[in-house]
């Protein structure tokens, strides 16, 4: 089956949402509490159902992008953040298609929800998205999944596939996941490499 608009929306639907934590998780709300520049851009792609974003704007943050292709989810987050400041923005689209330049891109269930075999272009594209001296800060499963969606991985094949486009600052176990994720979990945080 295709992990398509449609399969996406259909989750969405029928609730089946097992990624969905029904909050900001606490590895990235403490990433995000320690952030001084509120006028960073900030993109969160497949943002699913926003909870990063409404943290960040309780938090003072201007400049926020979310993407995800669901057009179900979209027209949910819409209602959701329709009195939001004019810096957030919500994008329904493919992520592979997305144009813009971003301080921070903020990884959260994203990657793991993506067929392996993209798994390069999302390298690829996170590097294209960043500015400069951009980063990309998150979460990746540290384990392998029988099927997926989540598809998952480990440290060693991540660093084969980030280090052409990244310099990798921290790829470690995290220290605070989620319960439901302990000892499944590598946070990470890679600034982009020039390409």
């Amino acid at each position: 089956m295709p992990l398509d608009e449609q399969y996406w929306s259909n989750r969405y639907l029928s609730n089946d949402t097992g990624w969905d934590a029904g909050t900001v998780t606490s590895p990235l709300k403490e990433y995000i509490s320690q952030l001084t520049d509120k006028n960073i851009s900030i993109l969160i792609p497949g943002c699913g159902n926003g909870h990063e974003a409404a943290f960040l704007l309780q938090h003072g943050f201007t400049h926020i992008t979310l993407v995800d292709i669901s057009l179900v989810l979209c027209s949910q987050l819409q209602q959701q953040f329709k009195d939001a400041p004019p810096g957030l923005q919500i994008i329904c689209a493919d992520f592979f298609e997305h144009r813009g330049g971003y301080d921070l891109i903020l990884e959260q269930t994203f990657f793991c929800a993506l067929d392996p075999s993209l798994r390069k272009d999302y390298a690829a594209k996170m590097q294209q998205l960043l500015k400069p001296a951009g980063k990309l800060v998150g979460l990746l499963f540290n384990k392998h999944f029988e099927s997926g969606p989540p598809f998952g991985g480990d440290e060693a094949g991540y660093r084969r596939l980030l280090e052409p486009f990244f310099t990798i600052s921290t790829m470690e176990p995290c220290y605070n996941s989620i319960g439901p994720r302990v000892d499944a979990e590598l946070f990470i945080n890679l600034s982009r490499k020039p390409g």
